[in-house]
């Protein structure tokens, strides 16, 4: 069962597979039965498992067992015709099914897979696959998730949209039983089985809840379930019962309400709920259904209204008088509150807790948006009848009917609706879609208005006083408000333009449906028909007030109280009309309403208007009515004689006259652009129309360069008669411009001179060398120059014929410094410096006073120059100057711009200027104005000898020292720079601090000395605490300490070195210190200090052993041998040696005294040394002694010393290391017998590094061991020779190894040396020997591995044969695979065909690979076909793997199908070929898919889709030969384009954007130019949703009621060049602009479409025609085979064609006709 989404229709299944339909109310209306998937395995071969309606109530989709599923088209009326428009097959069966979005169908299969199939591609596809059998699926109430039960319990969720809830996908729960009863509800997802539990599940798969009825004998399994719309409850059903669940927002539980128990009704099999949610449905086991009534409350409204709660958050309102219905739903689940019904009882406002419901009862459209609650105090206004106006705490929202978002929200504290203007679309204009604005008060003066689109302002008025109303017009462009003052204003929106329109404004008010305005000024009624002039206002008395106005049955009147009455006063309707009218685009009827109209301003603006519109839409008649109102009478007389040619024209040839090139070319000269007209006369080939329209105005450059591009034979005349012309005219300049173009030089100078113009003869002249030569005319140009004053050009002329004196003379007269200087100084270098003061002297009258001053410079003049820089002021470049000049010329100028730098206070550049200037006094004023005394004082003592100023000032400070006012003698005495004074004041006076800090201050390179002076002269004092700080102040610590020291304070020396030397001065001093105290004091001393041990090691690294040996051992005993050992260390460093000895023994380290004797090659000393205190070093002595025998290559000695010290080791080492191997091996054999064998491998591995001396060493090592016996020894021997250049010794060996092995080796051994050598001897390619060996001890693989390894495949395969017959087969494989690495493929055919054909495949030896294939059966043919045919479309070969399948057939294989739709896809797709010449390609097509089908009906696949699409493509290439063929003969061209529009129906197949092309550029080729515009329209949009990658945007109109398809693949890529689209783009806009055709496909006595083959209003569809692929409706010739039919006219045309043109091609396709059909029909020509 189930409910369609507009809660119009409810479909029931009966299990005798029947659909039957119910209305709401539940009266059948309708049934249609579902079909099997083959009617060969009859009517009852399936069940259906599934049935959903399509989101737009038009549709069913059925899921039956039999492995498919349809979608059924059952109309929006009942009695509909019922059509399958799509099917899905599948693998398995389907077992559920629903439909949440437009085309998408989801459902479950028995294989455990949910898939998804898409109605508008007609492809399904899997969205997730288990293993585990489909039971249940269902969706969450938003439709944008899915769930699916499956038998092993497992319940798998997925998103298209998870909405931003973030919830997990996949598997979700594991239930205990198939989830057979599963529904999803807002909050929690339920599912029950048979174990009779009800379990309730979280978001995230926790069990929430469990019903558990396992107990109760009643209860059997639950077999089905169901939510509610709202998603708020559920009901599950199980036998002669219903649950039901509520869901519990508070508790946010499942509460169990009371069940429905219904006796008899048993299982319940099907559950279905009404989408408004007022109705559920429960079909039963025994066919029953029963429908119940689901309200949790209702309520009447006023009376007027019923309300029905259906759920929480659904509420249906019912007007009681109508009878119609509203449902009210909260999408987003919250619980409805209440509902009021406002506004005129018009509107709906319900709350929810976060969203506020609004509605429009007469549009039924409705809106919830976001809302928190605000206690109720929210107002809403309801005047405007798209928006409804909510103001709540100074915040205005508004939300438009329908729609879930609010349209704006803004903040404005004036809620009277007079105060805020919206307008929504409420007048449609050209080129704008969408239209929203508002206009509301900010604060009283200022107004907003907002794009509520963009949500930006576009515009703020900020007005002087307050605002008391506002309106927009209905288009949002202009803006009406009032003031207090009663002023009326109007604002532009776009160009934000205030303009005020009336004083004493008292009513104002849109006239509805247009822009014109009506108003009341005092006893004046004031109306502006054109608002654009605000200016013009029409002004007329009345005796009252207005009270408003009524539009309708065409006038407009405004009613004005006169007292007691009302009087209507009529508006002029013409010019409210004539508004109107231009805005429809009616120019007929304006012209209609203005001609009515007497000619006022007013009027004459709008002919104005009409007269530019009716030109820009080529109503040529309305303008040139419009041109003789307005008195322009050359273009009305203009226009008239256009409107006679096109009327002429359409009048001799149909059609629109307007189109007529000599029209267009009219009208372009009209709008002046000649070019424009140019082009069109000469794309018609008018060259003499083109020639004379310039002519005729005049302009003959053009029509000369008209004339020159077509190569008129007129030229020459018409270049005469324009000289001429010009010449009569006095128009020299221009005649001598013709004479210069055509290359008359002379000429064209003697016109320019006569026209007074030496300028441009002398720039003629100048480009010519052979008019230079000419003397005589030179001179004649330049006296024309000089008489004009043209003196610069004189002078080029002049230097140019190399006479630089008059050039000079010009340039100088004319003022061209530039080129004069440049002259002279090539030609008179003398005369650049006069010049140049010239040039300045030029400069400065021009005032350019700093362009000037270089020039002066240039000039050496410097007095002009520094003048010049002053002028201009340019003080840095005349102090520059002034700088250069002597003291006398400069000194008069430095204090001038000495003047400026102190009016900038710049007081040290001034000063300096002054100086130089020899003005001092000056200078010290300034400094004194200025207030800088120290400035003064410093420039006075410049003015008085230096020594008077000193004297002055010394004595003025020995006066402040005697009042002891130091500081101030200290600046004085620094002031004249005698700080050495202050230095000894302060030093007298014993003020240090001072004294250090002047030092620091005036000699930092003193500062240390005098710390240093100042310390010694303290110390001398016995002040040693300030001393102290002195010297540390000078950095001299030491100086400090001994200080100390010498005055015997050691604690204070030591705290000075610990603070302030290094790391061990304070050691140091403690150390000195415990010295100059001695014996126990000073161990005591250094033991408080913690430096005892550190004194200690101080003492004897400063060689005082004596103190230090005193040290030890009063404190420190265990020290006493380490200070032994440094003594002896000194002693030995000095030589000492003997002394030194006896210190070691006494420090315990004798082993250090036999190394001293060691170290001198004392060995003697040594080993008495060693045996009396150290035996255990005897033995180092004596290799000591060994190593220096061995240097001295006494191996003799050696041996015997490493013998005495038991080393026999080492003697082998230096045996090994001098290549004594024979002494290594004897020593090895007696001393150390257990390294023999590793010394002996040893020295076979050094043997072997000496290459063939080696191996020989070793091959006859192993000889000795096999003369011994030792067989074993030497068989590893000979195996350890390796290739070292001779393999014949190398060979000889292993075979010996492998011999003796064999004979005296047990076999286990034998076998493992065999196995060794084989493969050395493969290696070195004695392949033959290894086999040999293998086979002595039957290794049989092994022996024909090495055969084969050396290629003798004959031996391989003898040794197979006697001795293993089993690797017979193995030999021939590798035979197979050597072949084959060696490409011998000829060799392979005779052994293995299918490898060999592998191989040539692999190779890319394609034709030799398809001849071997054709002499094996056709399986295999095929099989390499196929393959060569993938390789070719791979490569882009389309056309030879089309070929390929043309020789070899096309069988029915399914693994081909793919093959040949590529093969069509890619001809079809491919360029050019629409021509003629392309007929073999599509004939080609054509056959092989005619020789595919015909295969086809013996196979299998007979009726299957696949064959449907391949007989779909072969009529497709059937109409496209066919086309080619018609394309050859001129007389077949409408059959062609026929054929052309036809295959637009196949567009599901072909590339739309080339359909549509080919089609639209046939048409207009044969004259159709409707359907030529419409397709080539309709290509437009596919190449721009191509560009932009989704066909969402293309709007359908045009194709409505035609079998051509909306659903069509998008192109990947676009598939006409872009040249040709421009070309189809301009002809488009050409012919929209033009307006004369109508966007409307031709129709036929059907009432549908010509080329259509289904009619709309019967839905009968006619058989196409063979020849034209159009529908038949009469005259029709049958064909032997059904469904194949031709027109008779069409047919009769196309044999007629045959026999006049005699063309192959046409009998070609006439043959293919009688294949297919089964014969031609009697030839009977009828001509009627």
């Amino acid at each position: 069962m189930a409910w369609s989404q507009n809660n119009a229709k409810f479909a029931v299944c009966t299990v005798d597979r029947v659909v039957l339909l119910y209305d709401e109310h539940g009266e059948r209306r309708d049934k249609f039965s579902t079909k099997p998937a083959d009617m060969k395995f009859g009517r009852k071969s399936y069940m259906v498992k599934g049935m959903a309606f399509s989101p737009d109530s038009t549709k069913i989709a059925i899921g039956q067992t039999d492995n498919i599923i349809y979608v059924y088209k059952i109309g929006e009326d009942w009695g509909d015709k019922k059509v399958i428009c799509n099917k899905f097959i599948q693998t398995s069966a389907v077992t559920c099914l629903q439909w949440p979005a437009e085309c998408i169908i989801v459902f479950g299969l028995a294989e455990g897979k949910v898939r998804l199939a898409n109605t508008k591609t007609n492809k399904s596809s899997t969205i997730y696959g288990t293993d585990s059998y489909v039971v249940s699926l269902t969706t969450n109430c938003s439709g944008k998730g899915i769930l699916s039960g499956h038998a092993d319990g497992t319940i798998v969720r997925y998103f298209f949209d998870d909405e931003g809830s973030g919830e997990s996908q996949g598997k979700l729960v594991n239930h205990s039983c198939p989830p057979y009863a599963l529904a999803w509800a807002t909050n929690s997802i339920v599912a029950a089985g048979c174990d009779r539990r009800i379990v309730a599940y979280g978001k995230e798969g926790h069990v929430l809840q469990t019903f558990d009825y396992s107990r109760d004998p009643q209860e059997r399994e639950f077999t089905t379930a169901a939510a509610s719309p709202g998603g708020q409850s559920v009901v599950l059903g199980s036998y002669d019962r219903l649950r039901v669940l509520n869901w519990s927002p508070r508790r946010s539980l499942w509460e169990e309400a009371k069940p429905k128990e219904i006796a008899n009704l048993y299982t319940i099999t099907a559950l279905a709920w009404k989408r408004d949610g007022s109705r559920l449905c429960a079909g039963t086991l025994c066919g029953g259904v029963e429908q119940f009534d689901c309200c949790l409350r209702r309520s009447i409204y006023k009376n007027k209204f019923e309300l029905t709660y259906v759920g929480p958050s659904q509420v249906i309102v019912k007007n009681l008088s109508s009878g119609t219905r509203v449902v009210l739903k909260s999408h987003y689940g919250y619980e409805v509150e209440e509902v009021k019904i406002l506004g005129k009882e018009r509107y709906l406002v319900a709350h929810t807790s976060d969203t506020l419901l609004l509605g429009d009862l007469n549009t039924n459209r409705l809106s919830e948006v976001a809302w928190q609650g605000s206690g109720g105090n929210e107002k809403y206004f309801f005047e405007n009848e798209n928006v409804c106006m909510i103001f709540n705490a100074g915040e205005l929202t508004l939300v438009e009917y329908g729609s879930n978002d609010t349209l704006g929200s803004v903040r404005t504290e004036f809620m009277n609706p007079h105060l805020i203007s919206v307008r929504i679309n409420e007048r449609r204009q050209r080129g704008m879609e969408d239209n929203k604005k508002l206009a509301y008060l900010v604060d009283i003066k200022t107004i907003a208005v907002v794009d509520l689109i963009g949500g930006y302002n576009i515009g703020t008025i900020s007005h002087e006083s307050r605002v008391d109303w506002l309106e927009l017009n209905e288009t949002g462009h202009k803006l009406l408000f009032r003031d207090r003052k009663l002023r009326l204003h109007l604002y532009d929106v776009e160009s934000c333009s205030k303009t005020m329109i009336l004083n004493f404004c008292s009513y104002v008010q849109w006239v509805p449906g247009s822009d014109v305005l009506v108003a009341q000024n005092r006893n004046s009624l004031c109306v502006w028909y054109n608002i654009e002039a605000p200016e013009r206002v029409t002004m007329s008395s009345i005796k009252g007030d207005i009270i408003g106005l009524e539009r309708g049955g065409g006038k407009t009147e405004v009613m004005v109280t006169e007292g007691v009455t009302t009087v209507a006063y009529t508006l002029d309707e013409g010019l409210i009309e004539f508004g109107t009218a231009i805005d429809d685009g009616n120019y007929t009827r304006a012209t209609a309403f203005l001609e009515t109209l007497e000619m006022t301003p007013e009027t004459e603006a709008m002919w104005k208007t009409l007269s530019k519109l009716a030109l820009e839409a080529r109503q040529l008649h309305i303008a040139e009515r419009c041109f003789s109102a307005l008195g322009h009478v050359a273009k009305a007389r203009f226009l008239h004689e256009t409107n006679e040619i096109a009327d002429q024209v359409s009048r001799e040839y149909g059609g629109e006259g307007t189109d007529f090139y000599q029209v267009r070319a009219r009208l372009a000269m009209l709008e002046k652009n000649y070019k424009l007209a140019e082009m069109i006369f000469l794309e018609q080939n008018a060259v003499e129309e083109a020639m004379d329209m310039y002519q005729e105005l005049h302009r003959w450059d053009e029509c000369i360069a008209v004339a020159e591009a077509k190569g008129h034979p007129a030229l020459e005349k018409l270049r005469r008669g324009y000289y001429q012309w010009l010449m009569d005219t006095q128009q020299e300049e221009r005649a001598g411009e013709l004479q210069e173009s055509q290359g008359d030089g002379l000429a064209a100078i003697s016109l320019y001179l006569k026209a007074g113009l030496p300028a441009r003869a002398a720039r003629l002249v100048l480009t010519r060398e052979e008019l230079l030569a000419d003397m005589e005319l030179v001179e004649h140009i330049t006296t024309a120059l000089i008489k004009g004053e043209l003196y610069e050009r004189a002078g080029d002329l002049f230097e140019k014929i190399r006479n630089p004196q008059r050039a000079l003379e010009c340039y100088c007269k004319g003022n061209a410094f530039m080129k004069a200087v440049e002259l002279a100084r090539l030609a008179f270098p003398a005369e650049v410096v006069r010049l140049e003061e010239a040039w300045g002297d030029h400069l400065v009258q021009q005032k350019q006073l700093d362009a000037a001053i270089n020039h002066y410079i240039e000039a050496r003049c410097s007095i002009k120059a520094i003048e010049a820089a002053l002028g201009a002021r340019q003080w840095k470049k005349a102090i520059y100057i002034l700088d250069l000049q002597d003291r006398n010329t400069a000194s008069k100028y430095y204090p001038r711009v000495a003047q400026h730098y102190a009016s900038l206070q710049e007081y040290e550049i001034a000063e300096e200027l002054y100086t130089k200037g020899d003005r001092t006094k000056d200078a010290i004023d300034m400094y004194t104005q200025a207030g800088r005394w120290e400035q003064a004082h410093k420039l006075a003592m410049k003015c008085m000898r230096p020594e008077d100023v000193s004297v002055l000032y010394i004595t003025q400070a020995q006066e402040m020292e005697k009042q002891g006012k130091y500081r101030e003698a200290e600046r004085l005495y620094v002031t004249v720079e005698e700080p050495d004074l202050a230095i000894t004041m302060f030093k007298k006076h014993k003020l240090y601090d001072d004294m250090i800090r002047l030092v620091g201050k005036h000699h930092p390179d003193l500062l240390s000395d005098t710390h240093l002076h100042l310390g010694k002269e303290l110390e001398a004092e016995g002040r040693l605490q300030e001393a102290e700080y002195h010297y540390l102040e000078a950095q001299e610590w030491k100086a400090t300490v001994n200080m100390y020291r010498s005055n015997g304070l050691w604690e204070e020396a030591y705290r000075v070195a610990k603070a302030h030397g290094g790391a061990n001065a304070h050691k140091h001093v403690a150390y000195l210190w415990a010295k100059s105290l001695g014996g126990e004091a000073a161990v005591r001393l250094l033991n408080k200090l913690g430096l005892l041990e550190a004194a200690i090691d101080h003492a004897a690294d400063n060689c005082s052993f004596e103190f230090a040996f005193e040290l030890s051992r009063l404190a420190l005993k265990h020290k006493t041998p380490e200070i032994h050992l440094r003594y002896a260390m000194y002693l030995e460093d000095e030589g000492k040696f003997e002394e030194a000895e006896a210190e070691f023994i006494r420090a315990g380290k004798p082993k250090e005294a036999v190394l001293m004797f060691v170290h001198n090659q004392d060995w003697e000393a040594a080993q008495r040394v060693a045996e009396a205190h150290d035996p255990d070093s005897v033995a180092e002595v004596l290799v000591g002694q060994a190593r220096g025998a061995l240097e001295e290559k006494d191996f003799q000695k050696a041996e015997g010393l490493l013998l005495r010290a038991q080393r026999p080791g080492l003697a082998l080492n230096f045996y090994k290391e001098a290549g004594l191997w024979s002494d290594a091996l004897r020593i090895c054999k007696d001393y150390v017998p257990g390294q023999l064998e590793a010394l002996q491998e040893e020295y076979e591995r050094e043997a072997t590094k000496k290459g063939a001396r080696g191996t020989e060493g070793i091959a006859e090592q192993a000889r000795h061991w096999e003369q011994t016996g030792e067989y074993s020894r030497a068989v590893d021997c000979y195996l350890r020779v390796r290739d070292s250049g001779s393999s014949s010794l190398v060979e000889k060996c292993w075979m010996k190894a492998a011999e003796l092995s064999i004979k005296f080796l047990p076999p286990q051994r034998s076998l493992e040396v065999v196995r060794a050598v084989g493969p050395q001897l493969i290696g070195i390619g004695k392949h033959s020997a290894a086999a040999e060996l293998y086979l002595n001890l039957d290794l049989v693989k092994e022996a024909i591995d090495a055969f084969i390894e050396g290629e003798e495949w004959n031996k391989a395969k003898r040794v197979a044969k006697e001795l293993d017959p089993r690797y017979e087969d193995y030999v021939d494989q590798r035979y197979k695979e050597f072949l084959k690495n060696q490409g011998r493929v000829d060799s392979l055919v005779g052994v293995d065909v299918m490898a060999a054909l592998d191989l040539y495949v692999e190779q890319g030896q394609w034709d030799k690979c398809i001849e071997t294939a054709t002499k094996q059966n056709y399986k295999i043919l095929h099989k390499y076909v196929a393959l060569y045919a993938t390789h070719l479309i791979r490569e882009g070969g389309c056309a030879q793997a089309l070929a390929l399948y043309v020789q070899h057939g096309a069988p029915a294989n399914p693994q081909n199908f793919n093959i040949y739709k590529r093969i069509f896809t890619d001809v079809v797709s491919s360029p050019g070929t629409n021509s003629a010449e392309a007929y073999h390609n599509w004939a080609d097509l054509r056959d092989v898919l005619f020789n595919l089908c015909e295969n086809l009906v013996k196979s299998s696949e007979a009726n299957s889709p696949s064959h449907e699409e391949f007989e779909k493509m072969l009529l497709i290439a059937h109409y496209y030969a066919t086309r080619s063929a018609a394309q050859s003969v001129k007389q077949l061209e409408t059959v062609a384009a026929r054929l052309s529009i036809s295959l637009l129906r196949h567009t599901q197949l072909l590339p739309a954007d080339k359909a549509f092309y080919e089609a639209g550029i046939a048409a207009k080729a044969v004259g159709w130019e409707n359907m030529a515009f419409i397709f080539l329209n309709r290509f437009l949009d596919l190449t721009d949703a191509i560009e932009e990658g989704t066909l969402d945007a293309l709007d359908h109109s045009d194709f409505q009621d035609t079998d051509i398809p909306f659903e069509v693949p998008l192109p990947a890529k676009q598939h006409i060049p872009e040249a040709q689209r421009e070309e189809v783009r301009d002809w488009v806009l050409t012919v929209s602009v033009d307006q004369r055709l109508e966007q409307v496909l031709p129709r036929d006595e059907r009432g549908a479409y010509e080329a259509s083959l289904v009619a709309a209003s019967t839905g009968v569809r006619a058989l196409p025609c063979l020849i034209t692929g159009y529908p038949i409706l009469r005259n029709k010739i049958e064909f032997k085979r059904p469904g194949k039919a031709a027109n008779k006219d069409n047919w009769n045309k196309f044999l007629m064609a045959i026999k006049t043109s005699h063309s192959p091609v046409c009998q070609d396709v006439l043959k293919f006709i009688s294949q297919w059909c089964g014969g031609l029909p009697s030839t009977s020509f009828s001509f009627q």
